[in-house]
């Protein structure tokens, strides 16, 4: 029987140090190494959901969007081709994909619900206030055109380089600041006069 508690098979790179990157375990995985693809759903999962979670801003939907791009990514394992993408750029592109066919189904959208993880150690006043702030963010953001909301979503909150993102969402570099750029201006203007109310002391 298959051990599933075992580490992925130890795959060596040019320099002799075992490779771990996604592409290894990927296709590690392929060959059968289930242990490759705990690790790989260890590593990407979060990020998935992180997305979808700003995408949707409800977690139910977002736990399902993430369960529906990991069994595309296993599924695919078998086709994979190292060095023609990052498995992290096509499996983003996938989450957003998957997230956008969500919204189309679902419209109109409605804001009534945006669970949201609290934190665990600040006080009380503090968790509301970051509760809030959160809030607000998610329903700024759900207000924004879908490529602006992508692109500052993977920008400012994912943190991923320009060259990346256009990767993922099939544009250029340049149209990437140029999304970026007007969302957060948008943002900006949909949240202006709240920076009291959130606990900003500046814009």
């Amino acid at each position: 029987m298959e051990d599933l508690t075992s580490a992925p098979q130890d795959v060596r790179g040019a320099d002799g140090a075992a490779d771990t990157s996604d592409d290894a375990l990927l296709r590690q995985f392929a060959d059968g190494d289930a242990a490759a693809a705990r690790v790989l759903t260890d590593r990407l999962g979060p990020r998935c959901f992180s997305v979808a979670m700003r995408m949707l801003g409800n977690r139910a939907e977002a736990e399902d969007i993430t369960q529906d791009a990991m069994m595309r990514l296993w599924k695919m394992a078998p086709n994979w081709v190292a060095g023609q993408a990052k498995v992290t750029t096509w499996l983003y592109r996938v989450t957003l994909n998957l997230c956008v066919d969500m919204q189309r189904k679902k419209r109109p959208d409605r804001l009534d619900d945006v669970p949201e993880p609290e934190d665990e150690d600040p006080s009380a006043v503090e968790r509301l206030q970051e509760a809030a702030r959160k809030d607000a963010l998610q329903v700024a953001l759900s207000q924004l055109p879908d490529r602006q909301r992508q692109a500052v979503i993977l920008r400012h909150i994912e943190e991923l380089p320009n060259p990346d993102i256009a990767g993922i969402m099939g544009i250029s570099t340049e149209a990437v600041e140029s999304l970026t750029a007007r969302g957060k201006r948008a943002l900006a203007a949909i949240l202006a006069g709240r920076q009291d109310e959130l606990g900003y002391e500046d814009g």
